[in-house]
Order: structure tokens, then C-alpha cells, then sequence
């Protein structure tokens, strides 16, 4: 069977996270991630929109950040239906008319024409469609010599220097959570071409049966073949299927919906110490997962790594691998609602990643991040 055709997707170019407050969130992303505010919408498009925009850039990494100003905006409609989340995944596409072509002769579904927009050194064609992650659109846009990030982006006077203090590089993966996922993956193999990559069932009732209370899930992965492009796309799994906190995240988000960006770094323990000396807020990992983590590293065929176990144990980064000495390093951070101590602030959340020769995506670790996660809905009464 032929490969089907690409999009000639280049790179995801950028997140647009819908948000009521842009305050909290800039000073997450300034204060204590190091974001660098590049700038945002002209005076005349806030007129225009009746929404605010901020652009923030760490490495590779760009987040666009907008906020109603009246409730009827596109922004303001969109968070009458949910707390604070992704609304657009923005990806650069080498020619946007064949992209338009196959997406649409595939079933894929356009909200719009192609857009075409001429000056600022070039020109710039973008298109946005519907997809199964909720309520969460994707833009493909071409860039023939178009410099400004979107059309009516005004850069910011002053800027701070180049670079990002902790390593943040690039945007490494997508994950996203759906009641049932098998529609989306259909639909990212047979619209967008994507072909499948990785895969997992993990539930905690694995290792204790007898249990009354548990949370599981299935977990498949679907790449770009011809980009770095991946998404992580999970379901929850019996038994407790409404406990599962892939369910849960649902029920925040009211709908499927993209729940994390992971941020691949180069030094990841260099990069957590410094945060945490920031005051950045991570997920906890308890200390068990620590004694038996040599054992486990055997067991997948790892064998010894760089980082000493004890540093790993302070800093609560997680562990795993496929081969030997092919291992990854990553850690979560805590969901922006908890952070900002508001449920509307919503259930999405970072990971920070460094792949030392394996491309997986920390099958071991879904036990120590699902009882972090548990405990706290335990705290919270909800399981």
C-alpha cells in the first residue's frame, strides 16, 4: 500500500491558549518560565476582534495568549463553553494550497477559504480547519518571505535579549484526552496522514486488584512522518472508567481537548533546579518510585544511567527507556488551575522532556504521574 501524500507540514509553529486573565498567565510565563513577551495584536485589530493577543517566546517555542475583551469575541464564546484552554494548534505547511487540496479531498473539514495576505517583506496564505479534539481548531499557514508572526501583529517596543535561561528548545509533543479516541485516530491517518507511532495501556489496578478505586488508560501516539510533528491522544480505560483522570480532565474541560504540551529541554536537571529555585510548580513523585527505580531500569534493559539516582530523587524527575542507556528524562508541571488557585484557569499543564536516545513517551512513568494525580483528587474528594 502507498504512502498517502503529505501536507508538507514544516514544524507546529505555535499554541493559542485562550485565556480570561492574560495577567496570571504573563506572569507565569515571564517571572517564572523565562517566556519573553514579543509583542501582540495592533490597537487596530483589538478594535476589530474585541479580544487581546500576547505572544510569548522561549526557544522554538511560541505562545499566543488572547483574551476577551467583550463577551462575544470569538475568545469570549469560546470560554462561555469552557475554562481557560487551547483553542488552535498553528502549524507552518510548505505550500498551503496543497495542503487546502488534500486536506479537503480527505473529508477534512475548512472553516474557511485560503487567506491571502501581501507586504511585510512577502506574503503570507493560511487556512484554519475543524478537527475531533473538541472545540480546538488547526491553521496551516505558508510563509513566502512574511515576517510578521500573523497578520495585524505589532512586535513589542523593547524585548529582552534572545534565549531562554532554563534550555527550553522546541515543542516535542501534543497530548490530548477524548472520551473515545478512535474517531480522532482515524481521523489523523486518513486526513492528516499521519501514521502511528507508539502506543500503551496502563491502569493502576494493574498491581493492586483488589483496589475500589483506580485510574486507567489507553494511550496511542500518531507522528507526521515527514516532520517532528507528534501527538499523544489518550482514552480512559475500565475499570472506573469515570475515575480515570483522563475522564476527570474531560469533565473539566467540558469536551476532549488537548491536555499538555511537552517542552523538550537539553539538561533537564539543570533546567528543574533552576525552576524550582524559581518557584516553579511541579507535580510531586513519591519517593517509592525512587527505591525501586534501579531495579526498573534493569528490568526495561536501560541498565545505569548519567543522572545519580539521589539527584533524580530531589529534583522528582522520572525515568524511562527501551535499550541499553536509550533513556528519556521528563517531569509536570502542576495544571494551570492549581497553579493559579482557579478551577476557570483550567485543567492544562507543561511537561518538560530530554530524550537521551529513546523516541518513547514514558510508558514506566504513567503509574507515578497517575498516583500524583490520584492523590490529589483523593484530597479534593473527587475520587
Amino acid at each position: 500500500m502507498s504512502q498517502i501524500a503529505s501536507l508538507g507540514i514544516k514544524r507546529l509553529e505555535a499554541v493559542h491558549y485562550l485565556v480570561r486573565d492574560l495577567e496570571p498567565n504573563r506572569r507565569l510565563l515571564v517571572d517564572t518560565l523565562d517566556f519573553r513577551e514579543v509583542g501582540g495584536d495592533s490597537p487596530q485589530v483589538v478594535e476589530r476582534s474585541k479580544q487581546r493577543t500576547a505572544v510569548f517566546v522561549a526557544g522554538n517555542v511560541q505562545l499566543r495568549l488572547t483574551a476577551p475583551a467583550a463577551s462575544d469575541s470569538a475568545a469570549g464564546r469560546w470560554l462561555k463553553k469552557h475554562p481557560d484552554g487551547v483553542g488552535t494548534l498553528v502549524f507552518e505547511v510548505k505550500d498551503a494550497q496543497k495542503a487546502f487540496a488534500l486536506l479537503d479531498s480527505r473529508g477534512g473539514t475548512p472553516l474557511d477559504e485560503i487567506e491571502t495576505v501581501e507586504g511585510e517583506g512577502g506574503t503570507l496564505r493560511q487556512f484554519t480547519i475543524a478537527t475531533p479534539f473538541g472545540d480546538s481548531l488547526f491553521r496551516f499557514v505558508e510563509r513566502q518571505g512574511y515576517r510578521p508572526l500573523y497578520p495585524g501583529f505589532q512586535a513589542a517596543s523593547q524585548v529582552a535579549p534572545d534565549g531562554n535561561r532554563f534550555g527550553f528548545s522546541h515543542i516535542d509533543h501534543i497530548t490530548s484526552n477524548f472520551k473515545t479516541m478512535a474517531p480522532a485516530l482515524l481521523w489523523m491517518k486518513h486526513v492528516l496522514g499521519f501514521t502511528r507511532f507508539w502506543d500503551i495501556r496502563f491502569h493502576t489496578n494493574d498491581v493492586a486488584p483488589d483496589r475500589q478505586t483506580g485510574s486507567g488508560l489507553k494511550s496511542v501516539v500518531y507522528k507526521d512522518p515527514h516532520s517532528d510533528v507528534k501527538f499523544a491522544n489518550n482514552e480512559p480505560w475500565r475499570p472506573f472508567f469515570e475515575q480515570s483522570q483522563i475522564n476527570l480532565f474531560i469533565e473539566d474541560l467540558q469536551g476532549d481537548g488537548i491536555q499538555h504540551a511537552a517542552i523538550a529541554v537539553p539538561d533537564l536537571v539543570s533546567t528543574v533546579r533552576e525552576l524550582r529555585k524559581n518557584g516553579a510548580p511541579f507535580m510531586p513523585t513519591p519517593g517509592t518510585y525512587y527505591d525501586a527505580l534501579p531495579g526498573r531500569l534493569e528490568q526495561i534493559t536501560v541498565g545505569p544511567i548519567d543522572e545519580p539516582i539521589d539527584t533524580l530523587r530531589e529534583l522528582q524527575i522520572l525515568v524511562d527507556g527501551s535499550a541499553p542507556h536509550r533513556y528519556m528524562l521528563q517531569i509536570f508541571m502542576q495544571e494551570l488551575a492549581g497553579i493559579h488557585g482557579e478551577a476557570a484557569a483550567g485543567p492544562f499543564f507543561f511537561e518538560l522532556i530530554q530524550r537521551k536516545g529513546d523516541q518513547g513517551f514514558g510508558g514506566g512513568n504513567f503509574r507515578a504521574l497517575f498516583e500524583s494525580i490520584e492523590r490529589a483528587q483523593l484530597a479534593q474528594g473527587r475520587i
